[in-house]
């Protein structure tokens, strides 16, 4: 315990966890034709699989980006399925931030944390993270939610982002800090996703 003996309640917790009330989820360019080609796709699909339905069952907002879908494809069948009503934002600069609508979208939000996963770890991820601080926002990059071709980009990248600011953390943690306490149905449900 620190100085002072204050509670949690009282206190309130660390700024750099995720908070409900504040995360938004942002999902880049995990597309057909770039998907592929991924280093550790199989384990990227997943987390991002994972954090798209907790994120779903706490009822939490969700954006998707898909850069040039005419040449990449369509996000992948496997998460398009699992957001019914995905509508996503196309795009051609590799920052997210340069989408005046996903910009506009996530303004009128009024949240400051963005939990950033998608591909490529060391072009849009990296480009986004970077403008999504410059813009006030606090970002937390799951590592295992991200990717790029090459195993060396994505740990370039990783470095760069945790030096600038970027909270670099795991799938699982990021969705232990949004639950925040055991015994709920939520806690179950997302309990169930991380096994």
């Amino acid at each position: 315990m620190g100085t002072g003996g204050e509670s949690l309640q009282e206190k309130g917790r660390h700024p750099l966890l995720l908070r409900r009330d504040q995360a938004v989820l942002l999902v880049v360019d995990v597309q057909e034709r770039l998907h592929p080609v991924m280093w550790n796709k199989e384990r990227v699909e997943a987390n991002v699989a994972r954090l798209l339905r907790a994120f779903q069952v706490l009822s939490l907002p969700v954006f998707v980006t898909e850069q040039y879908p005419k040449g990449l494809g369509p996000t992948i069948t496997a998460l398009r399925e699992l957001v019914p009503d995905l509508r996503p934002y196309e795009k051609l600069h590799f920052s997210c931030c340069a989408v005046w609508p996903l910009m506009r979208d996530l303004q009128d939000l009024g949240r400051f944390q963005v939990v950033l996963c998608g591909i490529e770890a060391h072009v849009c991820i990296l480009q986004t993270a970077m403008d999504l601080l410059h813009s006030g926002y606090q970002v937390h990059v799951p590592a295992d939610a991200v990717s790029s071709r090459r195993e060396l980009d994505w740990q370039i990248a990783l470095d760069r982002m945790r030096r600038s600011g970027v909270v670099v953390t795991t799938t699982e943690a990021a969705l232990f800090e949004l639950l925040e306490v055991a015994g709920t149905t939520e806690f179950k449900q997302i309990s169930q996703l991380v096994k």
